[in-house]
């Protein structure tokens, strides 16, 4: 949290803090889905695993998918572990999340 004091000698809090992050490339998409190994991650939230369920079902009506792997995270609220990340990217090779809320 910043600490802000106002010309009028108020105090404010910013509570947005600072974030600071290294520039990232994405991985290049696919062409095509056709023969991929899907990975589906719940994030835990109420709705997300009907709404993913509702993606896949849709999804698999124009494509030949080689499997669908399905991961949760344990709580909406926290950042998946790194340890699931890497088995995901060792397991599948696209990821389809979503907020279901």
């Amino acid at each position: 949290m910043t600490k802000i004091i106002l010309p009028s000698g108020h105090v404010v809090y910013d509570p947005r803090g600072q974030i600071s992050v290294a520039p990232v490339t994405p991985t290049r998409r696919p062409s095509s889905l056709e023969a991929t190994r899907i990975g589906i991650l719940n994030n835990s939230k109420w709705n997300a695993s009907k709404l993913l369920r509702h993606v896949v079902a849709q999804l698999e009506v124009v494509h030949s998918f080689t499997s669908v792997q399905h991961y949760s995270k344990t709580s909406f609220s926290s950042p998946a572990d790194g340890a699931l990340f890497d088995q995901i990217a060792k397991e599948v090779d696209v990821v389809i999340t979503a907020i279901g809320d």
